[in-house]
């Protein structure tokens, strides 16, 4: 090959490059060959077929949601997952709890086996799922079937990476603590985390954090319904020990759920979400969600910056699902080229799940690769006339 032919497929020119597990930056290039991240340094695009010029862009592995809804058609909270996520920037997603195991089989059939996205479950601890919000899958507690779900987990482990149960007292009722009991009893045989969603449990939320142990995950750590992580406006010590001992915490925002009013001053006293993530839903994804980068807006609106961000939406979900042994959630030379280049859009009034509203910067996917492959992207479902739809 002659010094002047082509060395690279694609490169990416320019962009605010971010390493996933510190969100420190450089202005670099990167380029791409094929399925793999073949170089990240500077004056690479000179021998490339094809130049995108990503200056004043922010160059991110391909982003990671560890907390959505997925299983459209079947259950009613189902948003399909190219729709919402792919092509708005996120290439490796995680069900969380819409699936049981009476369900799991058409799940891998139907939706994440044919996906081009790797999609991921945590099992949700009912062998009913979540198949409409309107009734609890625990509140006959006879649907926890640890049998099932365990034989779920074994014979898919390359989908099945947790579990879930809601503690809202709409879902568990009165018996809250003996099926939160049976459900950590459960992961624990299967060596994988429980997924605890409050918000309206049936006790404040020290007695829920008390029982839960290191890789555990709090979802919906900025609910601003009852038993949440403040009171008097300052985050519970209860919530800082639990942090300390290895629970971890994420934003979940959905359609009921994350609150500015818990979220900035949380963020303003220290108390960063471990994982963020959407909580995307057929009920949420035209509004107040809207995706996963949106969620990254807001809470950048809301104190935290884009290097706070951008390891939360990366390297620690994937390491969450187990997924950065498969190259998601970093960007590095040999890797797999998951990439989501992210602009800075317009001023836009983004509402939290209460209702309030703030005006902040947009964030844009301008450019997605799964694999070396540039994926269509789709405008923000927030734009005038498109909310609600």
């Amino acid at each position: 090959m002659s010094d002047s032919s082509p060395r690279y497929d694609l490169v990416l020119s320019g962009g605010e490059v971010f390493d996933s597990a510190t969100g420190q930056s450089q202005v670099t290039d990167v380029a791409v060959t094929g399925d793999r991240v073949a170089r990240i340094g500077p004056g690479l695009a000179a021998t490339a077929r094809q130049v995108v010029d990503c200056t004043g862009q922010y160059v991110l592995p391909g982003l990671v949601e560890a907390h959505t809804h997925i299983f459209a058609d079947v259950s009613k909270v189902g948003a399909p997952p190219d729709e919402a996520h792919l092509r708005r920037g996120v290439v490796a997603a995680n069900d969380a709890g819409t699936v049981g195991a009476a369900t799991f089989p058409a799940f891998e059939k139907h939706i994440a086996g044919p996906s081009r996205m790797r999609l991921v479950n945590f099992l949700n601890v009912s062998v009913l799922g979540l198949i409409d919000f309107r009734f609890g899958e625990l509140l006959n507690p006879d649907t926890l079937v640890p049998e099932d779900a365990l034989a779920v987990a074994a014979a898919n482990p390359h989908r099945v990476r947790g579990f879930k149960i809601r503690l809202s007292d709409d879902v568990v009722g009165l018996a809250w603590r003996p099926l939160l009991k049976r459900s950590l009893a459960l992961s624990a045989e299967a060596g994988l985390p429980l997924m605890v969603h409050i918000g309206e449990t049936p006790e404040p939320l020290p007695a829920v954090l008390e029982m839960l142990r290191p890789g555990d995950v709090v979802a919906h750590c900025y609910t601003g319904k009852p038993y949440g992580i403040l009171q008097d406006g300052t985050v519970l010590p209860e919530v800082y020990a639990a942090r300390e001992r290895g629970v971890l915490f994420e934003s979940a925002h959905g359609r009921s759920n994350l609150s500015f009013k818990v979220a900035k001053p949380a963020i303003a006293q220290g108390f960063l979400p471990d994982v963020i993530t959407s909580d995307t839903s057929a009920r949420n994804w035209h509004g107040p969600v809207f995706d996963l980068v949106t969620s990254m807006a807001k809470l950048r609106a809301l104190g935290m910056t884009i290097a706070q961000i951008v390891p939360r939406v990366t390297e620690a979900p994937a390491r969450l699902l187990g997924l950065l042994d498969e190259g998601y959630g970093s960007l590095r030379e040999g890797g797999p080229a998951h990439v989501t280049v992210l602009a800075e859009a317009e001023e836009a009034v983004l509402p939290d799940a209460a209702g309030n509203e703030i005006t902040a910067p947009r964030l844009e996917p301008s450019l997605v690769l799964l694999a070396g492959e540039q994926v269509p992207t789709v405008p923000w479902r927030g734009a005038a006339g498109s909310a609600g739809q």
